[in-house]
């Protein structure tokens, strides 16, 4: 027994059978019941493919030269060694030879297969590819049992995460044909349905009724319910009872408590348990307790269980504990603020409601207002600190005292920025708020922040200025991080308009680089980094009618200071189709040119801009009398005129705004040349009358957002028109006139001049003055009004998608005494934007028209709109 094939060592129990002691027959030198010493001469390694035999033995504990005893732990230890690596289905160790005092060891080891590939069943692709990136298996894995137990938590916790309680997953090994000890993994996945919340029961609350209480809880929602006609007749009998015994109160809980149970409605959150939107809300309710005083307020109990009908229902016991006050608030520490000024910037008063996140939300950061650290940190004291401690408890009152420590003014040593690779380096910098040599201040850090993101150039989401205090040297250095995102922008599209099929073709190069235009390498595909703009833009349905235009921008004409030079040309034909050659062929050519200049202003403050521009437009026409309703339809008309507008613009991002306002005042003004003529323009032509123009025109324009709950946003917009005249016998020009209603589009039939404004809910230009009638010429006067509530499904910098609802209001006036800003055609509906950064922002609206519109029968109601960058806006 001693000689052949006998077992020395099982493992005392602590290994699987598949891990062996052996050895070899004919072994006769070994005794089994007298261990004895042996120096192991050599090691050898079989039944392995794939791995590194060297390695092995380093792991296996052993090595040559090594004394060991026979029978003994040494070998042991080895076994157990590979073991643990979990490579190996079977371990033996086995003595091939003794020579005196030395032994030679074979490690035979069986390796576990390897994965080479897996797949799902019983879910679709897009599940699949998300579950991909969870477990990160790969080709070459080592299928051990922590892989299999590893992968399946993964799969079952991700699904868990989103409502799928029951979910399992089954792995199976199969093995693979094609390829010598691989398998592949086969993933059945069974979701099951999610799980739902049936109730949420609370239990101890007085403060809050328990409607209240589960609306504290933002994720974790009860299944909506729709009975109004559930225990009706028990509210009814309440009511008329409480009102016989005047107990008015109680009419106001009885509706409350009917409400609650009977109409519970679930529009943007569904009803699912997840458990750690479950912790996360039971966290939210004691932090609403406190903000209320309740400072002692704690969950005792909080249970979860199943239903017989597979939903959950959920038990919370609260207690609430007494409500405390603000007493008596002292500083300590502040020697460049007084303690009144401080205590009013606190904005928290003796007697207040001892609200602990209100008081560091003032003291440390307030997203809305100014707080105690940003009266410091903009006047240098980055390594300011506040420290609240409550000094005294009395009764219901709390006494605090604010430790500062102010510390020394920093310095901005470097500031830096990353990420732009193909904006250059100067047109980020010339944005900076923040310099060398400066003090710190946080609202130059919060500003800059958002002049980088209205460049267009960067992801809004993304701009991270990373600031690095060096508080032995009183500096800091400031990195900006950016992340570049396309900007140019192509049209190309095809549509039915005014009766035609017109084709648009248009290029906008918003990050354009006129001095690279001659570097050959630059061209990728165009020059690119400076920061300027350049658009071309061709429309045309055929021989009857082309358009194009161009246009440039130099945001910082010299690179000095933020002066924007801008010019434009556009041309525009309208014929028949006929050659020029031909009697019969009309024609109307509108040429026109705009140079511009505008100036960022330092007063009231910097948020301002003003812009001046001259404008240049002829109108030339042969025989196309369908144009106006003044004229022959032969000659040209001049229009001359001055742009200036003064503006105001403190939105934080231009594609999705959360806050900030916008401000614009503008007037078009023309030289009034019937003041230097002494002709009777009464008896004149109309082509003479007006072949050059004149008018003033003004425009207001406003906007306001405001963020309500993370990035739900309420926009509140009003715009106002007005076009006057010098000489009242001349009388208001035909031209620049307002057409409201429908997209907003412009292009085709823009012949006048005139200024097109959306508005949804009503067809194209429908609430115009008698528009129904072909002697229609526009209006003078215009309001339009809005409201919109937006939230966005994407911020991704390359398809930002928002949702709106919105309220519109407007109507144009043909004359000044007919003008009241409080008659309005109504509308309500909803919509869509996206903005892909090649194409812009588009948009697809739903509205519906509340109030006829005299002559025009099928103007209102509902109306669908497409928009381009924001035409109907």
């Amino acid at each position: 027994m001693r000689y052949s094939g006998l077992i020395l060592f099982l493992l005392l129990n602590v290994f699987s059978v598949t891990g062996q002691v052996q050895l070899g027959t004919g072994l006769e030198e070994i005794d089994y019941t007298n261990p004895k010493k042996f120096e192991i001469g050599g090691i050898t390694i079989t039944g392995v493919k794939y791995l590194d035999n060297n390695a092995l033995v380093m792991l296996s504990g052993l090595s040559v030269g090594d004394m060991i005893t026979v029978p003994g732990d040494e070998v042991s230890r080895a076994i157990k060694n590979l073991w643990e690596q979990g490579l190996f289905e079977n371990v033996i160790i086995s003595a091939t030879s003794v020579q005196g005092n030395l032994i030679f060891l074979n490690i035979d080891l069986k390796e576990r297969p390897r994965m080479s590939s897996f797949s799902f069943g019983g879910i679709k692709k897009a599940e699949a590819d998300n579950i991909r990136d969870e477990i990160s298996l790969t080709s070459g894995d080592v299928v051990t049992d922590n892989l299999i137990i590893r992968t399946k938590s993964t799969i079952e916790k991700y699904y868990e995460n989103k409502g799928f309680l029951d979910a399992t997953a089954k792995i199976s090994q199969v093995p693979d044909t094609l390829r010598k000890n691989h398998v592949r993994l086969q993933i059945d996945i069974t979701k099951n349905e999610k799980v739902k919340i049936k109730n949420i029961n609370v239990y101890g609350n007085s403060r809050f009724d328990d409607a209240r209480v589960k609306k504290f809880m933002k994720e974790t929602k009860e299944i909506g319910a729709f009975k109004p006609f559930d225990r009706l007749e028990v509210l009814v009998f309440n009511l008329v009872k409480n009102v016989v015994t005047f107990r008015f109160s109680n009419m106001v809980d009885d509706t409350r408590k009917y409400m609650n149970e009977n109409l519970k409605m679930r529009i943007f959150k569904s009803s699912k348990f997840i458990k750690s939107n479950y912790k996360d809300d039971l966290l939210g309710i004691i932090n609403k307790y406190n903000e209320y005083g309740y400072r002692d307020a704690i969950i005792t109990k909080d249970s979860v269980y199943r239903n017989p009908d597979k939903s959950v229902s959920i038990d919370l016991h609260i207690r609430e504990g007494n409500p405390y006050y603000f007493r008596n608030i002292s500083w300590v520490g502040n020697t460049k603020y007084t303690d009144e000024f401080l205590n009013r910037v606190l904005r928290v008063n003796k007697g207040d409601i001892y609200n602990w996140d209100l008081l560091n939300s003032n003291l440390m950061f307030n997203a809305t207002e100014d707080d105690v650290s940003s009266m410091y940190m903009n006047d240098g004291y980055l390594f300011f600190q506040a420290n609240p401690v409550e000094i005294a408890v009395e009764n219901d009152s709390i006494d605090l005292e604010i430790r500062i420590y102010e510390g020394k003014q920093a310095t901005i040593k470097k500031v830096a920025v990353k990420g732009n690779t193909r904006t250059h380096d100067h047109v980020v910098i010339r944005e900076l708020r923040t310099r060398p040599g400066q003090l710190f201040s946080r609202s130059d850090i919060i500003r800059t922040t958002r002049e980088l993101a209205q460049l267009k150039y960067f992801n809004p989401e993304t701009i991270n200025p990373d600031v690095q205090p060096n508080p032995s040297e009183g500096t800091v250095d400031i990195n900006y991080e950016v992340e570049e995102t396309s900007s140019d922008q192509i049209e190309l599209s095809g549509g039915w308009g005014y009766g035609r099929v017109i084709g648009t073709l248009g290029v906008s190069f918003n990050n354009f680089s006129l001095g690279n235009m001659f570097k050959r390498k630059a061209w990728r595909p165009v020059p690119t980094g400076d920061g300027q703009k350049l658009s071309l833009r061709v429309q045309s349905y055929g021989a009857g009618y082309i358009s194009y235009s161009a246009s440039f921008t130099e945001p910082w004409l010299g690179g000095k200071k933020p002066n924007a030079f801008s010019v434009s040309f556009y041309h525009s034909l309208f014929s028949n189709g006929l050659p020029k050659s031909s009697e019969d062929r009309q024609s109307f050519v509108i040429n026109g040119v705009t140079v511009g200049l505008g100036k960022r202003l330092t007063w009231p403050d910097d948020y301002f801009s003003l812009y001046l521009a001259a404008n240049f437009q002829r109108y030339d026409l042969k025989n196309y009398v369908s144009v106006f309703s003044f004229g022959t339809g032969t000659g040209y008309y001049n229009n001359f005129s001055w742009n200036l507008t003064l503006s105001r613009n403190s939105v934080d991002q231009p594609i999705y705004p959360r806050n900030g306002s916008m401000l614009s005042v503008s007037l078009d003004i023309t030289p009034p040349y019937s003041s230097f003529s002494d002709r009777n323009f009464s008896e004149l032509e109309d082509s003479e009358k007006y072949k050059w123009i004149e008018y003033h025109k003004w425009g207001i324009q406003t906007a306001w957002y405001t963020p309500v709950v993370e990035n739900f946003v309420l926009m509140a917009r009003a715009k106002f028109g007005f076009l006057g005249y010098f000489d009242q016998e001349i009388g208001m020009t035909p031209f620049e006139r307002y057409y409201l209603g429908g997209d907003g589009l412009s292009g085709y039939n823009n012949l006048d001049g005139r200024e097109i404004v959306g508005m949804r809910g009503y067809g194209n230009e429908t609430l115009t003055p008698d528009y129904w009638k072909s002697s229609n010429t526009g209006g003078t006067i215009y309001t339009k009004y809005t409201l919109e509530a937006r939230y966005p499904l994407s911020l991704n910098p390359n398809a930002t998608i928002y949702v709106a609802g919105f309220l519109e209001a407007g109507n144009s006036y043909l004359k000044f005494d007919e003008f009241n800003p409080f008659s309005a055609y109504r509308a309500a509906g909803f919509g869509v934007r996206v903005f892909l950064p090649m194409f812009g922002i588009l948009g697809l609206d739903w509205g519906y028209g509340f109030d006829p519109v005299p002559g025009l029968p099928n103007a209102n109601r509902g109306q669908f709109h497409f928009s381009i960058n924001q035409s109907i806006d």
